[in-house]
């Protein structure tokens, strides 16, 4: 059991049959009154936000949430295929559970899942990854001096700001928590 006045964010508890992963909170404490916790939670099985607010002494059920590294096989259009390296079990997933990880994911690449009671709910890619670009118009010669960024798109059909001086065919690496561009990769 824990606390909801030890309430952080990414902390998992169990609600109502319902398991929630804590977004957002804010210990208030007012001038008149008893102090409370407001807090944003988001349901892990269907993605829903709320926003509820405890009594700091509350207790929640503290809930095991289980983290798996896996590799992304391939998606079939509706399914996307990832292997357990340990079992070689292969674990569908849909696209509701993969929604933000898989415009940075390759095929073959590893990615963490979680999963509660033995059942999947979401995917996470790694922090980084180097990606290929596809597609981008090509910057304006002795456009360097702003940070101006332009649109492209990379192998796996995300499209990320680029500054004006990156081209098509570059491999860059992205910040995968925020979707931003990192660096060119070299390539030596």
């Amino acid at each position: 059991m824990i606390s909801a006045g030890d309430i952080r964010k990414g902390v998992t508890f169990e609600q109502d049959g319902q398991v929630f992963i804590v977004v957002d909170f804010l210990h208030v404490k007012p001038g008149k009154g008893a102090a409370f916790v407001r807090t944003k939670l988001r349901n892990v099985k269907t993605g829903a936000v709320v926003d509820t607010t405890f009594n700091p002494t509350a207790k929640l059920q503290e809930a095991v949430i289980e983290r798996k590294e896996m590799q992304y096989l391939y998606s079939d259009g509706e399914l996307y295929y990832f292997m357990d390296q340990e079992t070689f079990e292969q674990v569908p997933l849909n696209k509701e559970k993969v929604e933000d990880a898989i415009k940075f994911l390759k095929e073959n690449m590893f990615a963490v899942i979680k999963f509660h009671k033995g059942e999947a709910f979401s995917v996470e890619a790694p922090n980084f990854v180097e990606l290929m670009i596809t597609h981008t118009d090509p910057g304006a010669k002795g456009n360097t001096a702003t940070n101006t960024l332009k649109p492209a798109t990379v192998e796996t059909g995300a499209i990320v700001g680029v500054p004006l001086f990156v081209n098509e065919g570059e491999v860059i690496r992205i910040d995968t928590r925020n979707g931003e561009y990192m660096e060119r990769v070299s390539s030596n």
